[in-house]
């Protein structure tokens, strides 16, 4: 999509796309309410900014909109409308042998009973065994510094997709 074209959509629509990039709702409404923007950096700018002051509910709420690392059902299901980019994302999961599937399964339900949300890794170039020493590594911190970490995490996803909103792939424009 075309930076002028985001400017032109009504509220309702620029949420709806941006909520493709991150799930905040609120993060989503305050970035939209700021239009127009001059530049898809100044909205990269923006976004990072408002990421930067959102708080844990936002953030959780974000995390809630992404599958599970290698959860291909999920995918195809409940995250419909970002499924083609998270897949993308997850590609180097899809050449993983089932002991490596099976080891990030029981690693995300690990995370998920310890920390309360899924395990958020910016996966895209990585490959499924690099994401399982991520998760093993990250199972190790304690709760407020993995929060940080994965806030952190998405927003690089978050920067990835604006940048595949802006550029017109994949995004049904």
């Amino acid at each position: 999509m075309k930076l002028e074209a985001f400017n032109a959509l009504s509220t309702d629509e620029a949420v709806k796309d941006l909520m493709r990039c991150c799930g905040a709702r609120r993060w989503a409404a305050q970035l939209a309410a700021r239009r127009p923007y001059n530049t898809v950096e100044s909205v990269m700018k923006m976004a990072d900014d408002l990421w930067a002051k959102m708080e844990r509910a936002d953030v959780m709420e974000a995390f809630s909109h992404h599958p599970k690392i290698g959860d291909v059902a999920s995918l195809r299901t409940r995250f419909a409308s970002t499924s083609q980019w998270a897949s993308g994302e997850q590609s180097g999961v899809q050449s993983a042998n089932e002991e490596i599937l099976q080891r990030l399964a029981d690693g995300n339900t690990a995370y998920e009973e310890k920390f309360g949300y899924i395990f958020i890794v910016c996966a895209t170039g990585k490959t499924a065994p690099e994401m399982l020493e991520l998760l093993e590594v990250r199972l190790q911190n304690r709760p407020r510094e993995e929060l940080q970490i994965a806030a952190g995490e998405q927003a690089k996803i978050t920067r990835i997709r604006l940048g595949k909103l802006f550029s017109g792939r994949s995004t049904g424009r």
